[in-house]
């Protein structure tokens, strides 16, 4: 039976309709700026990569107005600009420098997440930003990333090489290689190996000076340091009965490669670490020497940050990188 038009049915359908409404309205509130935080991250990131809304609204298929919009209700919402626009470029601020790298971890986990979900690992995929020592990154890494990039074709690295310990988290490193104890912190670290301190010098060098037999003979021998590795004069020696030798260098740089080729072209001795001169050892262009008197080994790690669920291309570099490495006897 037909209701009247201004019967007790269509008051309850007015009703009903406004129900609705705020039903709706409160959905919105609550449920889809979590969502729309998820792409707005995206968008942000997209707009960072291209310094350009045009082109961010190209990558994801919307306008630019409602990139402009997207950026605008993501930066209310942090409470800091995250872009510098002029008329003819758009950079980062400071803040979102800082912004940047967390949210590609985090979106990185929720895809990681969401591929676990599924019952399935995610293919590597996206930019991977890895740190390691000058010479070490030179010699071990860079041969290891472009064989990786050529497995992985959906995955770019970007390789930064710093003979300084980097802050991975504000420097936004996905990876970095390190030498020695690791502190305590939410890093987690995969030990791929172990380098020693050495004292090495040519075989000419030796012929012609002599072999030190003690650390105390390198009191007698021309050195060249490496001041950024070793600040001090003082080298330290042994395992449990330790000893420490003022030496008095002839020469200082602040370049180990320098101070290698400087010992291999027969002039003097110097300390630096077992890989450094793994290859001039081999081809027997250096000895080294005092073997016996040597520190513990240092451990080499392999770190990445302290999360439960790891990104795809993070996992994937660290077990193709320890694999190689391990199998290096430079390492053993």
């Amino acid at each position: 039976m037909p209701v009247a038009a201004d019967g007790l049915g269509n008051r309850r359908l007015r009703w009903a309709g406004e129900c609705a409404k705020y039903s709706n309205q409160y959905f919105e509130k609550w449920n889809n700026p979590k969502m729309d935080k998820l792409q707005a991250m995206r968008t942000f990131l997209e707009v960072a990569r291209g310094q350009s809304f045009a082109a961010a609204g190209r990558a994801l298929n919307a306008s630019p107005a409602t990139i402009t919009r997207t950026i605008a209700a993501l930066e209310e919402s942090i409470g800091a600009d995250l872009f510098i626009r002029t008329t003819r470029t758009v950079r980062l601020t400071e803040a979102g420098e800082r912004y940047a790298p967390e949210c590609e971890r985090l979106l990185g986990e929720i895809d990681a997440a969401e591929a676990l979900a599924a019952g399935h690992q995610a293919e590597p995929v996206g930019t991977l930003s890895i740190t390691a020592p000058v010479l070490f990154g030179r010699l071990y890494i860079a041969p290891i990333v472009t064989e990786f990039c050529s497995q992985y074709p959906d995955v770019d690295v970007q390789l930064v090489l710093l003979d300084r310990v980097t802050n991975m988290v504000d420097e936004g490193f996905d990876i970095a290689l390190r030498i020695g104890r690791m502190p305590d912190s939410s890093l987690k670290a995969v030990t791929v190996g172990s380098v020693r301190r050495v004292v090495a010098g040519s075989p000419d060098y030796l012929r012609e000076h002599g072999v030190p037999r003690t650390p105390e003979d390198l009191k007698s021998h021309r050195i060249v340091a490496v001041t950024s590795a070793f600040s001090s004069v003082d080298w330290r020696f042994g395992k449990k009965d330790k000893t420490t030798i003022r030496v008095h260098p002839r020469v200082r740089c602040n370049n180990n490669a320098t101070a290698i080729a400087i010992a291999a072209s027969g002039w003097a001795l110097t300390r630096v670490l077992s890989y450094q001169v793994g290859i001039e050892v081999n081809e027997g262009r250096l000895r080294m020497v005092l073997e016996d008197y040597e520190e513990e080994p240092l451990q080499v790690h392999l770190v990445h940050g302290g999360t439960r669920i790891t990104a795809s291309k993070v996992r994937a570099f660290i077990d193709f990188a320890s694999k190689r490495l391990r199998a290096n006897p430079v390492f053993g």
